[in-house]
């Protein structure tokens, strides 16, 4: 199993290494969780320099993708040569969520048409511009994609693709590492609460 995390240059720290180290806890022996960049170093919104654990081709033959966030994001998608890579992305194969202004990538590669989705806002414009729905909410999921608005959000990609991998309880599990002590509970109960499906939501 390998989850890869779309990270460019000017990326923002919180939304690929707060998924990376949740994933990372769900303890799975035959997962890989891996940091993909088109550069072998990318250095963050902040000077943060971090190696590529693989590349945007690898993040194409993966069974899940988040596509993380950054200062240079509208450089990326006016890059014909990474996004013909990520052209490659195929929900019908992949799980894919996209974190803040990834979800711009996600609109530019036409994998939201007609489907309402979570940024921050200060890519809301330009995701409302590419022709998707935003609505204000954290986390929202469609089929096998999903998007989160707001950096402290990432917590809940990270859940959906470990519940959607491995179980509600390896997600329970990841999230017991992480959440504040004294508020398991509730961090738990909301992350659960809202990366279900909507199924699955009690009235």
């Amino acid at each position: 199993m390998h989850i890869a995390i779309l990270t460019f240059d000017g990326y923002n720290e919180l939304d690929s290494l707060i998924a990376l180290g949740i994933l990372n806890r769900a303890d799975r022996h035959d997962w890989r969780v891996s940091i993909a960049s088109p550069t072998p170093t990318v250095r963050s919104m902040n000077g943060v320099v971090i190696e590529a654990m693989a590349t945007l081709q690898d993040a194409c033959a993966a069974d899940a993708v988040i596509v993380g966030s950054g200062s240079k994001t509208r450089e990326v998608i006016e890059d014909p040569g990474i996004m013909a890579v990520l052209r490659g992305l195929d929900p019908s194969r992949q799980l894919i969520a996209a974190q803040c202004s990834g979800t711009l990538v996600l609109a530019k590669l036409g994998l939201l048409d007609g489907v309402p989705a979570c940024t921050d806002d200060r890519t809301k414009p330009w995701v409302l511009a590419a022709g998707v729905d935003v609505v204000a909410k954290p986390f929202c999921a469609n089929g096998n994609v999903a998007t989160a608005g707001g950096c402290l959000a990432s917590h809940y990609l990270a859940t959906w693709l470990i519940t959607r991998l491995a179980g509600e309880q390896a997600a329970i599990d990841a999230l017991s590492y992480v959440v504040p002590v004294g508020e398991k509970e509730e961090y738990i109960e909301r992350a659960l609460r809202n990366t279900a499906s909507p199924a699955l939501v009690q009235p």
